[in-house]
């Protein structure tokens, strides 16, 4: 995992001739440091402290509605009639989970907060113990969390404690404090917290759904649900069930999922090698196999939004979990950088960019790779139109590596235009400014879209990374005085909940199943084969050129 932050967060962006990976300068955050009718695109949209820790007036618990979210394991609300005069609590969908400030102004409105060790300021969470934080999620007979408070702490508490840790406490919490394990309890107060001991768990489970791996964790799910379950309600053991069923297919969707990526890595062959095996005469190149720019930007949305739908929003925080100071459990930390899909969706980019720059530098005519150029800068487009702008960025990426970029005469024969425009778009400079503004012209449009195309945001994932490492590196977790610092974590909610609510989206374009087994499986060469293909395409143009290519000719190809 070090390995690869450290090519994550220690590259820079190619301006002609540089790696697929890209280095940005972090926006000021809260509580930061400041550092240094024709097709629609989206071009057509774009004071005082105040210590509460002696005692707390309860928030009283009011159902809302679900707005548009559904849950993913339900077509209906998690109960099927309301428990006396009270329904389940219901939740807003992601976008609505936070203002422009990064949390939600209207979560706290009681003067005073009876769990102790909660400070806030205008109504709203700054800090508080970690004990006192855990203990705000835990519902009772008349206070439910408001949904923006449970992923924000769901989200940040493994930067402090492991998952199982955290479920361990929230279930002795409700089964001691709210008296499910005493027969003699009343139940009419179970009947009250039950249903609510319910929600929160099937919020964790529908979010936070890889938590769950950990077989601690699933048995302390279990242990807690059947308690809730073995009362004379028969909705809550069918609830129970469902929210159950449908994380055993999450987790055995997700298995599936790394076993063809693993599947996919371990069949990947250098194009060299291949192509020493079989003669370039019988090479596919990508326009063989999709003559249309435009077909090929919408399977490459179809492998993008796939392979975002598996990131855990977790694997934000994971990938940067730090030894907490104030835990004295010496044990492997380490255990949390649960990253792999995270990764896998970063090594994508790259694949894509390597198969960009080796398209390019297949053909042995430059009239060829001149309509190779053209035919990406034509995909570049229509990515960027769709809002895809991830395969747009590795697109560009890899036609400015350097083995392309030297390309002179074949570069002499494409018409750059529109080139210069994407270019333009995805500029560095100013911290990605005109990116950042055609992202939110993206997101607007998702706002208000009538079709499921207008939906579809695919930022740039690795500056959404660096953005989430900066903000991360920016502020210290705790405050001087040993508490949580919640408002970097707000921040750090906004920015992970936008992303939960972009890969939610279905692709709208129809699949095909040639075209992506080609994206995803066709050999691609290594940046020392680009090199020599390249040199084979236009020969060196000074010494250094010429001995590295004696030496990869030697070394790749056996001649001298």
């Amino acid at each position: 995992m070090a390995k690869f932050l450290a090519k994550l967060l220690g590259c820079t962006l190619p301006s002609k001739g540089a790696s697929p990976m890209f280095e940005s300068t972090s926006h000021s955050r809260v509580g930061l440091k400041a550092s240094t009718k024709q097709k629609t695109t989206i071009f057509s949209t774009l004071a005082n402290e105040k210590s509460l820790s002696d005692c707390k007036k309860e928030q009283q618990w009011k159902p809302s509605m679900y707005s548009s979210i559904t849950p993913i394991c339900f077509a209906s609300p998690l109960l099927e009639k309301p428990v006396g005069k009270e329904s389940m609590p219901q939740t807003p969908p992601f976008s609505a989970m936070f203002d422009s400030s990064g949390y939600n102004r209207n979560l706290y409105q009681s003067a005073e907060d009876s769990c102790g060790g909660l400070y806030y300021h205008d109504n709203n969470l700054l800090s508080g113990s970690l004990e006192a934080l855990i203990q705000h999620l835990v519902p009772n007979v008349d206070y439910y969390p408001d949904r923006t408070y449970i992923f924000t702490f769901l989200l940040s508490s493994r930067l402090f404690m492991h998952p199982y840790e955290l479920m361990a406490k929230v279930c002795h919490l409700c089964v001691e404090h709210q008296r499910l394990s005493d027969p003699n309890s009343d139940k009419n107060q179970i009947r009250k917290i039950a249903p609510k001991i319910l929600q929160l768990l099937t919020e964790w489970t529908e979010t936070f759904p890889y938590d769950f791996r950990d077989e601690r964790m699933m048995r302390n799910l279990k242990d807690l649900a059947h308690r809730i379950a073995s009362g004379e309600e028969q909705t809550y053991r069918k609830n129970v069930q469902q929210m159950i069923q449908c994380l055993i297919r999450k987790l055995a969707a997700l298995s599936q999922y790394e076993e063809v990526l693993a599947k996919i890595s371990s069949t990947s062959t250098d194009r060299l090698t291949v192509l020493k095996t079989k003669p370039q005469s019988i090479q596919r190149d990508i326009i063989t196999v999709c003559s249309d720019p435009y077909t090929l930007a919408q399977q490459l949305t179809h492998i993008e939004l796939e392979r975002l739908n598996y990131i855990g929003p977790e694997e934000f925080v994971q990938a940067f979990v730090q030894k907490d100071p104030l835990d004295n459990d010496k044990s492997c930390y380490s255990e949390r950088k649960k990253t792999r899909n995270l990764e896998a969706y970063v090594e994508w980019f790259n694949r894509l960019s390597y198969l960009v720059a080796t398209e390019i530098c297949m053909p042995v005519k430059k009239k060829h790779r001149a309509r190779m150029i053209e035919y990406f800068i034509d995909v570049a487009r229509e990515c960027f139109n769709i809002g895809n702008f991830n395969s747009l960025m590795a697109i560009i990426s890899g036609m400015n590596m350097s083995p392309v970029s030297r390309l002179k005469k074949t570069w002499a024969k494409v018409k750059t235009a529109k080139f210069d425009v994407l270019e333009h778009q995805m500029d560095p400079s100013s911290n990605f400014y005109n990116y950042r503004t055609a992202l939110r012209g993206a997101a607007q449009r998702s706002l208000t879209a009538h079709s499921s195309r207008e939906k579809i945001v695919i930022p740039f994932f690795s500056l959404l990374i660096k953005d989430i490492y900066f903000l991360n590196e920016g502020c210290a977790n705790r405050l001087p005085n040993g508490h949580v610092n919640f408002e970097k974590f707000w921040e750090l909610a906004k920015q992970v909940s936008e992303f939960m609510t972009w890969k939610q989206v279905e692709c709208p374009f129809e699949r095909d199943r040639k075209i992506l087994q080609h994206l995803l499986t066709v050999p691609v060469f290594s940046e020392d084969a680009l090199y020599l293909a390249s040199y084979e395409s236009e020969g060196p143009e000074n010494h250094i050129e010429k001995d590295r290519w004696k030496s990869l000719r030697s070394s790749l190809l056996g001649r001298v």
